[in-house]
């Protein structure tokens, strides 16, 4: 009984997982294709479980809401998105429920799986923000980066429970797993870049590379380009600061991005030829593609002029490259059965 549910256990987490995923990628969808408002209200759209069509719903929105008339299509876009962060809010709950139901079963993670029903609802809340403060930068960055630590948990979940990888506590592992870690932290400051980069609309700020506007080094503003708080009452779709703030945000992430390539290329061809066990060369071998891919796509994004495909891929690949690292982190870490 208690192996029936374990697996149980372990197979929802597996689903989470995957599902979170989706949630991140449609979520980057949403906010690249300009929908973070297409309901101007929260949970529902207008007023409703679904999206106004009917030519009725639509009149009975628009006097509701007559700054923001119905744009079906946009709107249609953040309830799918809505619908899908509901449904992995349920399997978090049923995850958390499970953990406590077997609290007592040898090797059940508890506080993790409570965690992450935490984080969960603190998402939804900033997903209500989003739409209520009107894309307020450092809410969507916030909503971004809760979505991906939720991503992360849940891989550090299924990865303890299941020991994939696992390899001996060595004394090269555990230099390895230093360094690991400061790749981890380094990649998720340089992705907080790039949701600031994107909540502010900063990604064309420059429209070339590898200079900015003509210049190796533009004019900058730091202090409006990293104030958090601005008030309430303010839209920010579309972007509020100036050309220099821009540029600013858009060149710290330029360097961010040079650093974190610079390091985790390092860190992925130490793994690789130093490596002790095949899955920690493994997993550098795919820190090693991912982090190629990742600058290709950044790069694509500013010649290309910032397509919608490119985006979501972007955004996408950073969150394979933090699994990526998620993955390491586990690798040179050993369960131990105390």
């Amino acid at each position: 009984m208690i192996e029936a549910r374990n697996t149980w256990f372990n197979r929802l987490a597996w689903t989470a997982l995957a599902l979170t995923f989706v949630v991140v990628v449609l979520g980057a969808y949403v906010r690249l294709s300009h929908a973070g408002l297409g309901c101007p209200d929260w949970p529902g759209c207008y007023g409703q479980l679904d999206v106004p069509e009917e030519a009725h719903q639509i009149v009975r929105a628009n006097e509701a809401y007559p700054e923001r008339p119905v744009e079906p299509a946009k709107a249609w876009k953040e309830m799918i998105h809505r619908y899908f962060a509901g449904i992995l809010g349920l399997l978090v709950l049923a995850l958390a429920v499970l953990a406590w139901r077997n609290r007592a079963s040898v090797g059940q993670p508890v506080i993790l799986p409570l965690c992450l029903l935490a984080l969960v609802l603190f998402q939804a809340l900033l997903g209500m923000w989003t739409v209520t403060w009107q894309l307020k930068p450092v809410v969507v960055m916030g909503h971004l980066l809760g979505g991906l630590a939720t991503l992360s948990l849940l891989a550090w979940l299924v990865l303890r429970q299941g020991r994939h990888g696992q390899d001996s506590a060595s004394v090269n592992n555990r230099a390895m797993g230093g360094f690991a870690l400061l790749g981890l932290v380094l990649l998720v400051i340089q992705i907080a870049l790039g949701g600031w980069t994107s909540a502010n609309y900063a990604a064309l700020a420059c429209p070339d590379f590898p200079t900015c506007q003509g210049h190796w080094w533009p004019p900058t503003d730091f202090g409006e380009a990293f104030t958090l708080w601005r008030g309430l009452g303010v839209s920010y779709e579309g972007g509020v600061l100036g050309n220099e703030a821009r540029m600013t945000i858009h060149m710290v992430h330029r360097l961010g991005a040079l650093a974190v390539l610079l390091y985790l290329g390092w860190l992925a061809w130490w793994l690789v030829t130093a490596g002790e066990s095949r899955a920690v060369r493994l997993v550098g071998v795919v820190v090693a593609v991912l982090l190629v891919a990742q600058v290709a796509l950044g790069i694509a994004n500013v010649l290309l002029y910032l397509p919608l495909p490119v985006a979501v891929a972007h955004n996408g690949a950073a969150a394979l490259l933090l699994l990526a690292m998620v993955a390491l982190n586990h690798c040179l870490r050993p369960v131990t059965d105390a």
